[in-house]
Order: structure tokens, then sequence, then C-alpha cells
């Protein structure tokens, strides 16, 4: 592929290439790019030549901001109208297979998260087998700004993070950090985020067998040689407000742990910044939150993601995301007209509306084991 494809594959002896290439978008992901993404994994997986994968974003500043939610802007239904075009099924469909791909592969992927990673690049990032932050690395699942939900998985992976701060990143939008990244169960290693060419030119010259096995412990001692000191690695933000973050969340129902979060009186910008997204973000968003994590507990992961493509075609159809990503990305007035207005006006029906399958049959995900 040219360098102008939205997806530059490569070969570097014994590891196959994969790098985001919407460097101006911030490697936005597309559906060209799932895609041939998707096929590229299914052809290396074949090919006993090649013993790792490597991802990475081009340009320097994102591995991935997150999907292309202008595309999915265009294909969402507005308040009143109650449906989106088969394009919104058809993306999410495709992504979360290639993300429950990634979770699956049998060969090591190592996915080199520096700089920002978000929403649909979390996706990409969670499954991989060895997945790397540098100190650049800034992460967030900030759907609830655009009336989506932390989806691509999120109901598996932030149920499983320390205490309840899997629910307070959904919530809020919060951006973490690598060491944050590395303490919530998001990342594995933290590198400097100089260290990628020596990193890829150490792997080249390993030992590799036709054992996946021997090659993931191969590429895991490579990796782990190479981690930054703990004295250089940033200053974390989950960890330092673990307790606080246990306080405001709390409650026995979302309204009690909305209202202290909004409500935060402290001084931690950091904090500060979290209650006033929430207050801002969608209120619909925020209930399905809730609701995800609660219902997610007990969920294999491809339960999860045949839950979550219901919720993502249903919050595309209900003009929530229509509404949220004019207010942010279209029109510019980050002024979105939220309906309901208000927490307090989210009904449980609305919430219960959104987990519902908009397909007959079976999900379009039935056959992930």
């Amino acid at each position: 592929m040219t360098q102008d494809s939205p997806i530059i594959v490569e070969r570097q002896g014994p590891i196959g290439k994969l790098t985001l290439n919407l460097p101006k978008a911030l490697n936005a992901l597309n559906l060209d790019m799932i895609d041939l993404m998707a096929a590229q994994l299914t052809e290396w997986e074949q090919d006993d030549s090649l013993a790792c994968i490597w991802i990475e974003g081009a340009g320097g500043k994102a591995l991935c901001a997150g999907g292309d939610v202008v595309a999915l802007h265009q294909a969402s239904g507005s308040y009143g109208e109650q449906g989106a075009s088969q394009f919104v099924q058809d993306f999410f469909t495709r992504e979360y297979r290639l993300d429950y791909r990634i979770h699956t592969y049998p060969k090591p992927i190592i996915v080199w998260g520096s700089g920002i990673v978000m929403g649909g690049g979390i996706g990409i990032m969670s499954g991989a087998s060895h997945r790397i932050v540098t100190e650049t690395t800034r992460m967030a699942m900030p759907e609830i700004t655009i009336g989506l939900f932390p989806d691509v998985g999120g109901s598996w992976f932030l149920n499983r993070m320390p205490g309840r701060t899997g629910l307070f990143l959904g919530l809020t939008g919060a951006q973490f950090n690598g060491t944050d990244a590395l303490y919530c169960g998001m990342a594995d290693r933290l590198l400097p985020s100089s260290g990628k060419d020596d990193l890829l030119a150490g792997l080249a010259e390993l030992d590799f067998s036709a054992d996946s096995e021997h090659n993931h412990v191969l590429v895991s001692k490579a990796i782990q040689s190479r981690e930054l000191a703990a004295s250089d690695q940033p200053a974390p933000n989950l960890c330092t407000h673990y307790d606080v973050i246990q306080e405001l969340t709390d409650g026995a129902t979302l309204p009690e742990v909305y209202h202290a979060i909004v409500n935060y009186s402290g001084d931690d910008p950091w904090l500060q910044r979290a209650a006033r997204t929430l207050a801002a973000g969608c209120p619909l968003t925020a209930g399905v939150v809730w609701e995800q994590l609660r219902r997610a507990r007990h969920m294999s992961l491809a339960d999860v993601l045949r839950m979550e493509l219901a919720l993502a075609v249903n919050m595309c159809g209900n003009g929530q995301v229509k509404e949220g990503v004019r207010a942010l990305l279209i029109d510019k007035d980050r002024d979105p007209k939220w309906q309901p207005a208000v927490l307090d006006d989210v009904t449980g029906a609305q919430v219960a509306a959104c987990f519902e399958p908009p397909w007959k049959g079976e999900s379009p995900l039935s056959d992930l084991r």
C-alpha cells in the first residue's frame, strides 16, 4: 500500500507493521481503516514467516483520537426521527469485530500508544497482547461529550479497573496518562517516546519461532528491558485521587453519584475538569453508563460487544449523537441541546430502550464466541 493509504502496511523482518495514517485527523478511525486492518490481520495470521504485529499512529501526536464521528453524525438520526442509517450499524459491527479480533489474535500484537489514545483508539489498544504507553500518552473515553457512551469494550474494561475508577472515567471522560494506564490495567509497560525505533530494531533481531507462546515471552522481555524508570514516569492522577473518586462515586443510585461529582468543591484542577465535563455532558449517556456497567459485570467480552452494538446503533438513532457531534465538531458552539436536558428527567424506560436490539433476529455479532 502507498504512503497515501489510510493504513500503511509494512514488513520489518518477522514484524508486520500497521500504521494508522490520517495524522491531520489524529488518525481518527474510519471504515476503510477498519476493513484494511482486519483484512491484513487475517492474512498475517496465516503467514508463518511473520511472528508478531506492530500497530502505531502516523504523525507522532496520536495513535488514534477516536472514531470518525463526523461520518457517524451524517448517518445518525435527529431528535424525533428515531433511526440511523445502515452505515451506522455497519461501522460499529466491523469496528467491534476488529477489536474482538485483536483481543483473540494468536500472535503477539504490540500497540505503540504514544500521544492521544481515545475512544476507538482505546478499542484497538485494549485488546493487544503488549500495550505500550509513553510519557506523552493521553487517554480518555470522552463519549459523554458527544452523546454516545464508552464503547469498544468499555463495559468490559471499565468494570475491571480498581474500585470505581472505571465508573468515574466513563461518566466524566477524564483524561489519564501513561502512569494511570498502568495503574488501571489499560497498559502493560511505559517506555520513553524516543525509544520506538530502538524497540522495533530489537524486536526484529529476536529469535522467533513457530511457537506463539515462545514469541509472546520474547516480546515481553524485550519491552520490559526498555521500560522507563519509575522516577521518570509522569505523575499519576488516578491513584493519587483514588480515595476521592471512591467517595464521589459511593452512592447507591446514579443521581447520588452524579450530583456528588458535579458538585465537587475541592481545588484540584483534574477533578474540577471532570466535574465540568459530566455537568455539560449528555444526561442520557450518564444513565447508559451506569446501566451498561451494571449489566456487564459478569458478561463475556463477546456478549459485551453485542450489547454495545445495540447501544451504539440506538444512541445514533435517537438524536443524541447527532446533537452532540453538531455542538462539538460541526457548528462548534459547544452548546448541545440534550433531550432530556437534565439527568433528573431521564427515565428508566428511556435508558432501557437504548439496550433493545434494533434489528430483527440475531445480532450481527452473533458469531463471536
